[in-house]
């Protein structure tokens, strides 16, 4: 997945209340860049993939992705 120019990626630790459309999560060794969110009960998110998959996180869980940061 590349960067668009002049974008810096950082890694970040998400939880549900932070996940954001575009933070690119790796899963089974593969990238999976979130394209939507879905809120669901008890603060839990299902998280939608670019490539059509999902992937639901509760409030307790802590992943680490790669966030675009603006322009430096």
């Amino acid at each position: 997945m590349r960067a668009p120019s002049g974008a810096r990626a950082t890694s970040v630790e998400i939880t549900s209340d932070s996940v954001q459309r575009g933070d690119v999560i790796q899963i089974g060794g593969q990238p999976c860049r979130v394209a939507d969110l879905i809120q669901l009960p008890a603060g839990a998110k299902r998280l939608l993939f670019e490539t059509g998959e999902a992937l639901t996180i509760h409030t307790r869980s802590r992943l680490i992705a790669l966030r675009l940061m603006g322009k430096w």
